[in-house]
């Protein structure tokens, strides 16, 4: 059995070739969703910051902004350690 080289049809992949061509597209796919991620994580700084400096602050709101925020985190250093693999030197 033999996978299909995209760039070139005419050419077989061998099986590290075939794991790098399926690795490409999870780890773009995993860079895109690192960059959402990050970019919510940016707007909740300024909703919270926004809400702290609102008269009427809603502390209950803050609390939950906050607590968001820090989920985001926690999925973005899931996903930077699944991009970046810890290397034994």
């Amino acid at each position: 059995m033999f996978a299909i080289n995209l760039e070139n049809p005419c050419e077989r992949l061998s099986g590290q070739d075939l794991g790098r061509a399926m690795q490409r597209p999870d780890e773009r796919e995993l860079r895109e969703q690192l960059a959402r991620l990050r970019a919510e994580h940016r707007e909740l700084d300024v909703q919270i910051a926004t809400e702290a400096a609102s008269p009427t602050c809603d502390q209950l709101q803050i609390k939950r902004l906050k607590k968001r925020k820090l989920a985001l985190k926690d999925r973005i250093a899931a996903i930077e350690d699944q991009l970046l693999p810890d290397i034994i030197a």
